[in-house]
């Protein structure tokens, strides 16, 4: 080896060398840093709407861990059938049988429009899938060489390197080109622009119900109408991103039946399976063969737990009655929300469908997160502007209020510091 790339190696086992004696302190994570600086709390117990960290400090939850605990932390009902197959049998192959998949399946497609689901382990992972059905429905079953995907500016669709491509964010591409081909993005509601990017290689229109992430945008039933028609005009397949928006959150099991339509596929995740990782596609019938036997798969997805826990999921919410109570909820919220931050100059706009709602501001909203957290109420932001709010399906009305009255005050406070 030359001396000048022998040096240059000493000096890289120097450097690494240096990392590792730095990192003794406990002042240096041994994680990457991708998630910027965390929240300064560490949280240890969960239970219903409420959290408790590792000082003994309460938080009242309307974040839900994005979406995930929709049933509180810790539901009963679930808890308990999952303590029984961890005693029992935690994974095995696809390869196999799995009764508790083929269950988790059938209450799924049984609540829906769909016939099929496959199952993963992220919402990510599910969106994945469908872009892939999408792609090989077309290019082997039908002969067309589609493979484009439309979607929407503002979405978020994953971070995989389609789903990313997929998400109409530029922030979240940065640093990964190239970017894999076939995906175009035009603006949400703007129906010309979404005409003249349809094409010839144009394989499915991929949309969230609710813009969760670019700001608790709804989608207008007129232009999702108008969606739908494109779709069955040009032989493209819907496909709608229920990710954050399925499972009861907008107040029916899935965001799209709000709107009566029924989409070719569609995705879920988050709140699924209460909090252990689990992702979900689930499609019509005619479009079986377009994954047939090794076309795709996952290791881990619908595995005795994870699908465990999916099946328990849909059988408490099933039994309490949820989506409707999110329903409820979500107009008692937002009622609340607009009654008592009415005449903040700061506050633009209250939206949402269900048990997520956005708060427009007036400016960045980051700071208000914090103010939150130190008056014991945790919730996160939808963009710069906006703040999230995401309480358990099962919220009560003084959580609601004391969640409010909170939130009111910390915006008071910060109108304050600015006049």
């Amino acid at each position: 080896m030359a001396e000048s790339n022998l040096q240059e190696l000493g000096q890289a086992e120097g450097k690494e060398q240096e990392v590792k004696d730095n990192r003794s302190s406990e002042s240096v994570s041994a994680l990457f840093p991708n998630y910027g600086a965390r929240f300064p709390i560490s949280l240890v117990k969960g239970q219903g709407s409420w959290l408790w960290d590792d000082q003994g400090n309460r938080y009242l939850d309307f974040f839900s861990g994005i979406a995930v605990t929709n049933l509180g932390h810790a539901p009963e009902k679930v808890k308990n059938k999952i303590k029984d197959q961890l005693d029992q049998l935690w994974h095995v192959s696809n390869l196999f049988q799995i009764p508790q998949q083929e269950t988790a399946a059938r209450l799924l497609t049984g609540l829906s429009s769909a016939d099929l689901a496959f199952f993963c382990n992220s919402g990510a992972e599910a969106n994945e899938a469908a872009i892939k059905l999408a792609r090989r429905y077309h290019q082997k079953i039908k002969g067309e060489q589609r493979y484009e995907i439309i979607t929407f500016k503002q979405s978020f669709h994953g971070r995989t390197l389609a789903t990313l491509t997929a998400t109409g964010q530029d922030k979240v591409k940065e640093g990964f080109l190239p970017l894999p081909e076939g995906f175009k993005t035009v603006e949400l509601h703007d129906i010309e622009a979404l005409k003249a990017a349809i094409g010839p290689n144009t394989a499915g229109i991929m949309l969230e119900m609710v813009q969760a992430e670019g700001g608790i945008n709804l989608v207008q039933p007129e232009f999702l109408n108008e969606v739908a028609a494109l779709c069955k005009e040009h032989g493209i397949l819907l496909i709608v991103d229920e990710v954050q928006t399925g499972m009861g959150r907008t107040g029916k099991w899935f965001g799209h039946q709000h709107y009566g339509v029924e989409p070719d596929i569609f995705t879920l995740a988050k709140g699924v399976a209460s909090g252990i990782a689990a992702g979900v596609m689930l499609a019509k019938g005619y479009l079986r063969e377009a994954f047939s036997a090794g076309s795709h798969a996952s290791t881990f997805g619908g595995n005795p737990i994870a699908a465990t826990a999916i099946v328990a999921t849909v059988e408490a919410m099933q039994e309490d009655q949820v989506p409707q109570r999110a329903a409820e909820m979500g107009e008692y919220l937002q009622s609340k929300l607009k009654e008592k931050l009415a005449g903040h100059p700061f506050v633009l706009d209250i939206r949402g469908k269900g048990l997520i709602v956005g708060i427009e501001c007036d400016g960045p909203v980051a700071e208000l997160v914090s103010e939150g957290q130190k008056n014991g109420l945790l919730f996160v932001t939808a963009g710069p502007n906006v703040i999230r709010l995401l309480p358990s399906l099962l919220v009560t009305h003084e959580e609601i209020d004391q969640a409010v009255d909170i939130i009111d005050g910390v915006i008071q406070r910060h109108q304050a510091k600015k006049e």
